[in-house]
Formats: C-alpha cells, sequence, structure tokens
C-alpha cells in the first residue's frame, strides 16, 4: 500500500516536473511574444500555474520522503493501524460496516476507506478484535464493536 502510493506521487511528480520545465516556459515565451505583459493573460495565466505546479512538486515531495520514512514493521500485527481494514458491527442496529484506514491524501478515496485523521479513523486506532469504539459525532454517539481485523500485514 505505502509503495503504490509512493509510485503514484512520483508519477505525478515526474509529469508536474516535465510541465515545469518544459510546457510552462513555453507558454510563458510564447505569452512574451505577444507583446505588452501588463494586460497579457496568456502570461498571467502561465505565471500562476508555475506557481501552482511548483507548490504541489514541494507538497508532494514532502509527502514522499515522510512515507520513504515509515517503517512497516512499526505497525502492529493485532490491532488497527494504517492500511488495516476493520469490520465493526453498530451495536444499536447491528449492521456491519468495513473500513480500510488510508492516508490523508490518497487523491481518490474508495467506498469504506477513512483516513487516520478522521474521526472515526481516530476512533479505530489502536483497537483489537472484539474491542468496543465509541464514535462521537455531533448529535450522537454511536457504540461499534471490532469483529474483524486485516492489517497492513495481512495483505503483504
Amino acid at each position: 500500500m505505502i509503495e503504490e502510493l509512493m509510485r503514484k506521487l512520483a508519477r505525478e511528480a515526474e509529469a508536474l516536473q516535465t510541465e515545469l520545465n518544459v510546457t510552462i516556459p513555453n507558454e510563458i515565451r510564447k505569452a512574451v511574444e505577444l507583446g505588452d505583459l501588463k494586460e497579457n493573460s496568456e502570461y498571467k495565466a502561465a505565471l500562476e500555474r508555475q506557481q501552482f505546479v511548483q507548490a504541489r512538486l514541494g507538497q508532494l515531495h514532502e509527502r514522499l520522503s515522510k512515507l520513504a520514512s515509515i517503517d512497516v514493521a512499526q505497525i502492529p500485527t493485532d490491532k488497527v493501524g494504517l492500511g488495516s481494514r476493520i469490520t465493526v458491527v453498530d451495536e444499536k442496529t447491528k449492521e456491519q460496516e468495513v473500513y480500510h484506514l488510508v492516508f490523508g491524501d490518497s487523491v481518490e478515496f474508495e467506498e469504506g476507506q477513512v483516513t487516520m485523521s478522521s474521526p472515526i479513523g481516530r476512533a479505530l486506532l489502536g483497537k483489537e478484535v472484539g474491542e468496543d469504539v465509541f464514535l462521537r459525532l455531533p448529535t450522537m454517539t454511536r457504540r461499534l464493536k471490532v469483529v474483524g481485523l486485516q492489517t497492513i500485514h495481512d495483505t503483504a
């Protein structure tokens, strides 16, 4: 999971680096050739895009650095942690729900995926099978019971 996310972020960084080094300079050069830069919307748009790409590249490089420093061996094998797939039962409705704990910067979330910083993610983190989870929501508190756990180690 970590390697997959790192590959995805690296591909995005590579595409943005190409845009920053090739595409945007060409757009700026063409805009400069049009003349007066004060009222040149193409020039302003290219500069704004350049700033955005530089900022996004900074974010990607920072995230890649943090991901590279994660030691999977430090993630518990018997408790909810990063990459865990958790099955819970709502004590009130008896409905079963499955959650998958992911990074907060995942580009596209699939159904059932929650970030570790979300309320449900924080409530589940560190729980074991059989433990109760109290999820405090603005209008109520849900009581869930962990009935299944598949950690990142099980999926590797």
